[in-house]
């Protein structure tokens, strides 16, 4: 593969997810992304904004009520949408591996955590001494220490920030090109959440990563990019950088505005006024229309995202 292909495309996706009092809702609206080997990306947005469900589309592991309605999906040039579950059971893992938000949740509590590794090491052909071998040095990859000890661990003997490392080292074992992080820090201490940070940025090496959060400082943290989201939306993309210091969508704005800064007394944090849209709800034009402090006649058509230089916008009234 050449050095500037791209390992993940993302073409124009959209996703709906069927309602319980009927009907249809679209969840992720026209989103197009592309990552090439070592690229960091993060995906911020509030709770609802679509991110964990953009997520589970790059896997194909979008549950049952939710279907692709419109695009494609590309690894390494290879569509995604529409294979079997048997191809895509060979994908998993071994090409596009994903850390879930809950460790809780993704270890199984009657295993001890070194079967769930050799489980999935296995899967590539390797023998149960070798597969086994893979399994610990991936525990010791991600700073588990006694790895060998905690091999024959069970979930519930382990501290929250070693049950997210045993998921990371699970997302690492078959050295996938692509590695999408769910909230990987959302339940853990602020030196935990570092340490996981660190070692999320280290293991991406040449992979490409996807680091999906509601926290654009976690986001500025690891990653070299950052895509903000609104309603399935993007609303915003660009350099860490450009996007951190100098935010031209006035949702961009707010979300700075609610966060904290490190050695600021008297700052007085700006909470977004209204809430975000319920699911199903049908919006017209800009969705952040309704609480956007710069609204005007013209949000009422949509605003297309447009590029300008590095950074992409969608908006009438860019700051």
């Amino acid at each position: 593969m050449a050095q500037d292909e791209a390992l993940v495309s993302v073409e124009d996706l959209s996703v709906e997810i069927d309602m319980r009092a009927g009907g249809t809702a679209t969840v992720i609206d026209g989103v197009s992304l592309k990552l090439r080997a070592g690229d960091r990306l993060g995906v911020v947005g509030e709770s609802g904004s679509g991110k964990t469900m953009l997520g589970l589309s790059l896997l194909q592991l979008l549950p049952a009520v939710a279907r692709i309605s419109r695009g494609q999906i590309y690894l390494k040039q290879s569509p995604l949408v529409g294979l079997s579950e048997k191809a895509l059971c060979q994908l998993r893992g071994r090409q596009v591996a994903m850390v879930f938000q809950d460790p809780t949740t993704g270890c199984d509590p009657l295993r001890q955590v070194g079967s769930l590794l050799t489980e999935a090491a296995r899967r590539l052909g390797m023998g149960r001494n070798e597969a086994k071998s893979r399994a610990i040095e991936c525990l010791q990859a991600v700073g588990i220490p006694a790895a060998q000890e905690r091999f024959r661990s069970y979930p519930h003997q382990l501290s929250g920030g070693q049950r997210q490392r045993v998921m990371i080292a699970l997302a690492l074992v078959n050295s996938p090109s692509v590695i999408v992080a769910d909230e990987p820090t959302t339940a853990l201490d602020a030196t935990i959440q570092a340490q996981i940070l660190d070692l999320l940025r280290e293991a991406s090496g040449q992979k490409a990563l996807i680091l999906i959060t509601h926290d654009l400082g976690v986001a500025a943290e690891v990653c070299e990019r950052i895509v903000v989201m609104y309603a399935g939306r993007i609303m915003e993309a660009g350099p860490v950088r450009e996007i951190m210091e100098e935010p031209r969508h006035p949702y961009t704005q707010g979300l700075l505005r609610c966060r904290p800064e490190l050695g600021v007394r008297t700052q007085r944090l700006q909470p977004i006024g209204g809430t975000p849209p319920r699911l199903g709800q049908v919006l017209k034009g800009c969705p952040f229309a309704p609480r956007c402090p710069r609204a005007q006649p013209q949000c009422e058509t949509t605003p297309q995202l447009v590029s300008d230089g590095d950074r992409e916008i969608a908006c009438w009234y860019p700051g």
